[in-house]
């Protein structure tokens, strides 16, 4: 049994609140601190749950208020200029939900409220001093917080990642832009299809809105990483036009760029990824979420594996006797899984941007592309059929019995 009772949560974005929740039922008060004044409406683009991260929401009860606000895509293909490919699938998991990031933390955060867990926003962490009985975290207000642990949910440029470890990496640019709109023009594919198309100039993919139009998102190759604030401080005109010219030879690229309004493009800004990190814990320290792990996107599971990690830490918080056991058993039950993903991801982003030699052998080795890169069986079957047992008691590392 678990002598840890109280818990502070540093992030309110996916994994905090989640965390939060699973630490309530896992008989633990916790309280997630944000340093935003509110909640993220407006930023980022849409994002993809996998069955195993909605079975994961499933544990802290929050599933169905996620799955009420998405869409759900029950089949994929790929495209290649006028060439279109059926994605095998696998029949028996449910389709992935895709949502929009604003809503979802709306949602998680609402949930999270609503089963008893606490948000205090605008509270920015700045350092953290730990103790032999308990951690305090110090924010820039000045004001303090004391708990038993500490657990860093605060993304991918985590304060808490840097207090574990100085020398810890950060976040590597990928090379891709990403931005996202809704077209007027309607696609021939039939609705709950996502299409992953590589145009001449970059890679792209698209899906029929269930209100009408089509929703696209781009990943445009860009030699240096923006931030968001640079990235936004281009007037939205001047980057349809690039994505009008960088897609105006693709089909149906050119017609979603053509009846895409510049006031409703969202710029999502560069994209992402962290490579391992050696630390995931220290004392009374610890990363959930992209803090830790954030494969690229195209993995389609970043935000599963936050969630489930978020889950899977509560779960040892629970059941192992002290604070230095649950984290090793939670590092023991995630690492190999996320980077697993990572690795996979990294595969598929090295064809999001092919040559035109490459793009004009795509075709030809298309079949064998599918077989092994987007196999299912392969590549997402263990990733996706992956359910958490939350009444299952977690052990300790051999080493530590």
């Amino acid at each position: 049994m678990s002598t840890v009772r109280t818990a502070i949560v540093i992030g309110g974005g996916i994994a905090g609140p989640v965390t939060g929740l699973a630490l309530r039922r896992a008989g633990i008060a916790a309280t997630v601190y944000e340093a935003y004044p509110s909640t993220a409406d407006g930023i980022g683009g849409t994002l993809a749950l996998a069955p195993n991260g909605v079975a994961a929401l499933r544990a802290v009860g929050a599933d169905r208020a996620v799955t009420a606000i998405a869409t759900p895509i029950r089949r994929t293909a790929m495209a290649i200029g006028r060439k279109r490919f059926t994605l095998p699938s696998l029949a028996d998991v449910p389709p992935l939900q895709v949502v929009h990031r604003a809503d979802l933390h709306r949602a998680l955060h609402d949930r999270a409220v609503a089963g008893g867990v606490v948000i205090e926003h605008g509270r920015r962490l700045i350092d953290v001093r730990e103790s032999a009985d308990g951690v305090t975290a110090h924010f820039a207000d000045g004001s303090t917080v004391t708990a038993d642990v500490l657990v860093g949910a605060d993304g991918i440029r985590s304060t808490v990642r840097t207090l574990i470890d100085p020398a810890a990496p950060g976040p590597r640019y990928t090379g891709l832009l990403g931005f996202e709109a809704v077209a007027r023009h309607e696609v021939d594919v039939e609705p709950g299809t996502m299409t992953f198309a590589f145009g001449r100039r970059g890679y792209y993919l698209y899906w029929p809105e269930p209100g009408g139009g089509t929703r696209w998102g781009v990943n445009l190759p860009q030699e240096r990483p923006m931030t968001l604030t640079e990235a936004r401080a281009v007037p939205a005109a001047e980057w349809l036009r690039t994505l009008r010219e960088a897609y105006g030879d693709d089909d149906p690229g050119r017609q979603l760029m053509a009846t895409s309004s510049a006031d409703e493009l969202q710029v999502v800004g560069s994209l992402m990824i962290m490579p391992p990190v050696p630390r995931w814990h220290r004392g009374r320290m610890v990363l959930v979420g992209d803090a830790a792990h954030a494969p690229s996107n195209s993995s389609g599971q970043g935000a599963s594996l936050a969630i489930e990690s978020a889950v899977q830490l509560a779960r040892c918080l629970r059941d192992l006797p002290d604070v230095g056991s649950a984290f090793a058993a939670y590092e023991r039950l995630r690492r190999d899984r996320v980077e697993k993903v990572a690795a996979r991801a990294a595969r598929i982003n090295r064809a999001k941007a092919p040559g035109a030699v490459a793009r004009a052998l795509m075709p030809l080795l298309m079949p064998l592309f599918l077989k092994t890169v987007m196999d299912p069986e392969k590549t997402m079957g263990h990733e996706q059929r992956y359910v958490i047992d939350w009444d299952a008691p977690v052990n300790a590392t051999p080493a530590m019995r």
